[in-house]
């Protein structure tokens, strides 16, 4: 059976989450500017959601930009602006043809002007689409989502509308961004390294993570495929154990 076929009675998972790593390394292995790769690193990312949705992925969500890529020199922030603005211009028809959805989650408070409008355009002129659903997670850090959340439901104590006590998980969760997106069951970081740098640290409690040695611009179909067949070899418990049929033996 080969990798891209899907194993009897396994699903794929209906939300990948992938960590785009390892552009500026890609080009400093070939001697190469860092911006080469991360212009090699958008055609991965095309290639990748023209996949997702071939695989029958449901929701694709790509971190970006996070709200520490600020920190990297001016040159390289505003190369990686331009990207998305040129992304936005030149694929956004395309991806609205296909039937692709776009949703940016992210802090927006911040942003200039212009990069506010274009990723509200890039959400209203898709918002009808019904089918794969591209999360973009631009200025974007887990942490800062969630302070934003708490925020919001801290507001709404002190006017009276929420019980502090009646506080829960699923309050919590309809402050996030993502509060209209189910959370991920497979979370993909490429180029190796073995972190999640501030990723939807709350969405992703019981996600599946697969840490791909391979360098994101170089991210393909096979490598796609082979991360979905890992999947489907997990055993998903979710904090419980393991059914009676299964072949492993819980005897702890």
């Amino acid at each position: 059976m080969s990798s891209g076929q899907r194993d009897a009675g396994v699903s794929n998972p209906a939300h990948v989450a992938i960590i785009m790593d390892g552009n500026g390394r890609w080009a400093q292995m070939r001697g190469l500017p860092r911006q080469e790769g991360h212009r090699r690193g958008l055609e991965a990312l095309r290639r990748t959601v023209r996949n997702a949705s071939d695989l029958g992925i449901r929701f694709l969500t790509l971190y970006s930009f996070s709200t520490e890529n600020w920190r990297r020199p001016f040159a390289e922030v505003s190369f990686l602006m331009g990207l998305l603005k040129h992304f936005v211009e030149k694929d956004l028809a395309e991806l609205a043809a296909a039937n692709v959805r776009v949703r940016i989650i992210g802090s927006r408070d911040d942003l200039a002007a212009d990069l506010r409008r274009l990723v509200d355009h890039a959400e209203t002129s898709t918002r009808n689409n019904t089918g794969l659903v591209l999360v973009i997670a631009f200025n974007y850090g887990s942490r800062d989502e969630i302070v934003r959340a708490t925020r919001r439901l801290a507001a709404e104590a002190v006017a009276g509308r929420v019980d502090p006590a009646a506080i829960d998980e699923a309050a919590i969760t309809g402050q996030l961004d993502t509060h209209d997106i189910p959370d991920p069951e497979l979370v993909i970081r490429t180029s190796g390294e073995t972190r999640i740098s501030n990723f939807l640290l709350w969405q992703a409690a019981y996600a599946e993570f697969i840490f791909a040695p391979v360098m994101w611009p170089d991210f393909d179909r096979a490598a796609f495929e082979d991360a979905l067949a890992q999947y489907r070899q997990r055993e998903r418990r979710f904090g419980g154990l393991a059914a009676p049929s299964d072949r492993s033996v819980d005897v702890a």
